[in-house]
């Protein structure tokens, strides 16, 4: 009887096992080599190493032999570190080798040709592969194409083959579960048993089920700006990181994850993405948050955090500020200014040494502005700094033959005088040089703090010099353009001013002070970064973006997020991919749409678009579930009791739930009510926390980005989401929800929700 397909895949797959298995020995005995050499040379160092110091040629002798150990050692070191690694990677190719089998002719070549791939590359013999690797250019058949004809590119250019067979399989610790041939890219059937899996507090890989869409990203390799507009949870994200993935794999030798960095919405996101990439074999990209960034920038100032900014109420004329403060007009503002530096206006303070000023700040204004018109800010300050040194090197010179200094001279202990000269030989012809030395280093070290301040800019006020350039805006920026008059703007550059005196700053004003700073000390940016990728596009402004771009000058750009989903930057987002486009050449940039949602089943999909008013376009995946469920209640304790209820329910279907809240305070507040009531709950009170399994409480800010099995949106009512700039942030608290949404709500619903479909939920109004 003839055998079934997964049964002759199964034996396939034993096989390839088995050789894994092999490679597993071979590395483990490298291992055990390595760290027995590594042993032995360390204890036999001493009888190796021939020490002579007796002469020149002696010592040169001994460095050589000590270099020589050296080198031994760190080969070594490599082939352990490497064998290491090796071992990782076959450890989890041996428990799921490849998930995906493909059956083509290439025109010309006798035979049809059969691949298999998996999360890496594995061969028996240096030409034989029995895996390929996801990222292979061989493999992106596997995402684009169906079956026939199919074009891909590889590094000698477009290549052609006919597609006979597209085959998926799921492999469950060297174990195949099941089989699907099909002729799409990743056909539904595999999709949706992925999809249907429970969610966990690490966000997972998912190479086996990229979408054709997502491949275009994850390869893009010309693109100076590659913009992805993706609805809540069409895999932007998951997209992205395995974009990363790529380019390590095709840059590999000219590119390390040290040259790409990653701006995530906050720091729960990061803890929650930190496992895919090294799942998929490689290391983790710098990653932070612009607050981070920002903080990391200027130390001794107390920037606004993201909670903070979300709970600030603004008043009226404070919010057209912030829209001003945001714009590129702005940006061009700061660069204006920057230039008109080189003429005038640049702020200095005193270089002094207790108290007492070294060098007046009219000197060096006169030192700075004596440079003719060629010297930008950068050299110019560099040339300043130059002569500010020669006039402290002439006051030591002077200095030296002060009293105090031959009375310090005379009273030095041998102690002091060894400490002076530290390593220096001294061989003086008479005690005149000797007293000019010791007079030198005492001087050099009392003035010390006077060239500190020099070498460090220290003689420039950032913080003056932005107090000047908020009171010149008004002759650089026609304010009325912005609806905003004289007496607002000087309200808020005072309110402003007032806060930077307490180190305070708001993530609003905090690039223009970065960016004033940079332009000031002629900083030009991080130039080794290559790729920079910004999550949650939609949260920045046009200023930060420009920012970006001048602090990555080198870097290519890769913006993701969704229009919809914007909490900070509100209905501004919407004008925010007119704006990239004067910033990035349009031939090089890239716009890729991501519509359809993977992550919740088709009815919450259909609640959540509902929410929107002119929303992006999003459409459901075809996987089904129950219709979200609302509950008004008439009183808080019946709100609880609600929350309490659905969470039973949850757990018999051993759901992962989150209960989002709008701010931290409801949040605490709800907690103490459900632990009174013996329910086991994790409050995530900061960004920096981890997420925690089980059941978690967590303010609205800070669920960008996440998903869980079950979301329960906590007291939605008016009091809470009533202005129309608050429809996005409830839309993205409910599309958090994969499996299960419920809204509870006291005394009545958001008036945001009146729009929705009522045959689209499940009302439960029996307690009020």
């Amino acid at each position: 009887m003839a055998k079934s397909i997964k049964a002759l895949e199964q034996e396939h797959l034993d096989h390839v096992v088995a050789k894994i298995k092999v490679a597993e020995d071979q590395q483990s005995q490298t291992i055990a080599r390595s760290e027995k050499d590594q042993a032995d040379i360390k204890t036999n160092f001493y009888n190796d190493v021939n020490i002579k110091t007796d002469s020149y040629e002696g010592m040169m002798e001994t460095g050589l032999s000590v270099r020589q150990q050296q080198q031994m050692l760190d080969e070594r070191q490599n082939s352990w570190q490497h064998a290491t690694k090796q071992l990782s990677t076959l450890k989890k190719l041996e428990k799921n080798a490849y998930f995906a089998r493909l059956d083509f002719h290439e025109a010309g070549e006798p035979k049809t040709e059969t691949i298999y791939i998996g999360l890496s590359s594995f061969s028996d013999t240096p030409d034989h592969f029995l895996i390929y690797d996801w990222r292979a250019p061989i493999s992106s058949i596997y995402y684009d194409g169906g079956l026939g004809n199919v074009t891909y590119r590889t590094p000698d250019g477009p290549q052609s083959v006919n597609v006979k067979l597209k085959r998926q399989l799921m492999i469950d610790d060297g174990t195949i579960v099941t089989v699907y041939d099909t002729d799409e890219a990743v056909g539904d059937s595999m999709l949706l048993e992925v999809l249907d899996e429970k969610s966990d507090v690490k966000m997972k890989s998912i190479v086996t089920t990229i979408q054709k869409e997502q491949n275009t990203i994850i390869r893009d390799t010309s693109s100076d700006l590659l913009f992805v507009q993706g609805a809540a949870g069409s895999g932007k994200t998951s997209s992205v990181l395995q974009r990363v993935a790529y380019l390590l794999y095709r840059y590999r030798g000219n590119l390390t994850a040290g040259q790409v960095i990653l701006f995530s919405p906050n720091q729960l996101f990061n803890d929650y993405i930190n496992q895919v990439l090294p799942e998929l074999g490689e290391q983790n990209m710098v990653q932070m948050t612009y607050y981070q960034y920002a903080s990391y920038r200027l130390p001794r100032m107390q920037v606004e955090t993201l909670q903070q900014r979300f709970e600030a109420e603004n008043t009226a004329a404070m919010s057209k500020v912030t829209k001003l403060e945001g714009s590129l007009a702005f940006f061009n503002a700061v660069t204006t200014y920057g230039k008109h530096l080189e003429q005038a206006d640049m702020r200095f303070r005193n270089i002094t040494l207790n108290d007492e000023v070294i060098i007046p700040r009219t000197k060096i204004k006169e030192i700075y502005y004596s440079f003719n018109e060629n010297y930008h800010l950068g050299n110019r300050l560099s040339e300043t700094k130059e002569e500010l040194i020669k006039i402290l090197n002439r006051k030591v010179e002077s200095e030296m033959r002060s009293k105090w200094v031959e009375d310090v001279v005379q009273d030095l202990s041998r102690e002091e005088i060894n400490q002076l000269y530290g390593n220096q030989p001294r061989e003086f012809k008479n005690g005149d040089q000797e007293f000019k030395f010791l007079a030198r280093k005492i001087v050099m070290k009392r003035l010390g703090t006077a060239r500190t301040q020099i070498v460090r800019n220290r003689f420039l006020s950032i913080n003056m010099q932005y107090a000047h350039f908020l009171r010149e805006v008004p002759q650089i920026i026609d304010l009325a353009k912005y609806d905003i008059t004289q007496d607002e703007w000087d309200a808020a550059v005072e309110q402003k001013l007032a806060s930077i005196k307490e180190r305070h700053i708001s993530l609003t004003t905090v690039s223009a002070y970065m960016y004033l700073h940079d332009l000031m000390t002629g900083k030009k940016g991080q130039r080794d970064i290559r790729f920079v990728f910004l999550d949650e596009i939609q949260d920045y402004n046009a200023f930060q973006l420009a920012f970006l771009k001048f602090s990555f000058p080198n870097a290519r750009f890769t913006m993701l997020g969704d229009l919809n989903q914007a909490i900070f930057t509100k209905e501004n987002s919407h004008t925010l991919i007119g704006e990239l486009e004067t910033l990035f050449d349009p031939e090089k940039t890239r716009v890729v749409q991501l519509t359809k949602s993977y992550r919740s089943t088709q009815q919450i999909t259909d609640f959540t678009k509902e929410i929107l008013v002119n929303g992006e376009a999003v459409t459901a995946f075809d996987r089904q579930g129950d219709l979200p469920n609302v509950a008004v209640t008439s009183d808080f304790d019946d709100a609880v009791d609600k929350v309490v209820d659905q969470l039973a329910m949850n757990d018999s279907d051993r759901d992962t739930t989150a209960i989002i809240g709008k701010t931290l305070a409801e949040c605490e507040a709800l907690t103490d009510a459900l632990q009174a009531r013996g329910e086991k709950v994790t409050l995530i009170r900061t960004e920096n926390q981890r997420l925690a399994p089980g059941v978690i409480v967590v303010p609205s800010f800070l669920a960008k980005g996440l998903e869980f099995d079950a979301v329960i949106v906590w007291n939605a009512n008016p009091d809470n989401y009533q202005r129309e700039d608050e429809r996005q942030l409830l839309y993205t608290i409910c599309s958090r929800a994969m499996h299960e949404l419920t809204i509870v709500a006291v005394g009545e619903l958001s008036p945001l929700l009146s729009r929705v479909n009522p045959e689209l939920y499940t009302l439960n109004e029996a307690t009020v």
